[in-house]
């Protein structure tokens, strides 16, 4: 990582796309913070609360945690389920450093930072794999948990918006292969799309219980 060259002075080819170690601007590096924080935020309280539960559970105890409001929205049911503990641990572990790492490169770019096309790459890797992560998660929740955690939505829609935004971005800069109207239809209309796929979300989660919301 450089700080010495300002975002858009790095060289470019003759498409216009980005060559060498390019930065972004402060909007772009206000929602990697953002939803770096959201999902930070949710990751926290998740483990304070599986905490809260594995302590109550040693001392005979039931403890429920604040976001268990009926029975589909049950935060208990997460935590406690196997799926809260995919690769032998809690899952938001992983968030705990995964979404500090986003804050820092939301950071780094509001300072002017710049970052070469691996980089960037092995950025997008890590919100290709986070946003997968969460989209087995989503289908675990609603079809086999059958509950629902808010803190884990809200880590759900950061994740999505992040990945999005992220690849846009490096579309635009011809870090991904991408046609030149696919590169303008990723700068004119890059909220389109995270919009879109929260929206399915949604619609998924509303459909699944149809019953119960409309009762």
């Amino acid at each position: 990582m450089t700080t010495t060259a300002p975002p858009g002075n790095a060289p470019a080819r003759q498409d216009g796309t980005s060559t060498g170690a390019v930065g972004a601007g402060r909007a772009f590096g206000w929602l990697l913070i953002i939803t770096g924080a959201a999902g930070l935020l949710a990751s926290w309280v998740i483990t304070i609360d599986k905490t809260k539960i594995l302590e109550a559970k040693a001392e005979g105890k039931t403890f429920t945690p604040g976001c268990s409001l009926n029975p589909i929205v049950s935060c208990g049911n997460i935590m406690e389920s196997d799926q809260a503990s995919a690769f032998g641990f809690s899952n938001p572990m992983l968030g705990l450093v995964a979404y500090g790492i986003v804050i820092c490169v939301g950071v780094g770019l509001l300072t002017g930072a710049t970052f070469p096309r691996w980089y960037w790459l092995a950025f997008n890797a890590g919100t290709l794999f986070g946003v997968g992560f969460v989209t087995w998660l989503q289908y675990q929740s609603l079809y086999e948990i059958n509950s629902l955690c808010l803190w884990c939505c809200l880590a759900w829609v950061a994740t999505i918006f992040m990945f999005w935004y992220v690849t846009g971005f490096n579309m635009r800069q011809g870090f991904l292969p991408a046609p030149a109207g696919l590169r303008d239809l990723a700068a004119e209309f890059h909220w389109v799309v995270p919009v879109l796929h929260v929206g399915v979300i949604g619609m998924m989660v509303l459909t699944r219980w149809w019953d119960f919301w409309t009762s």
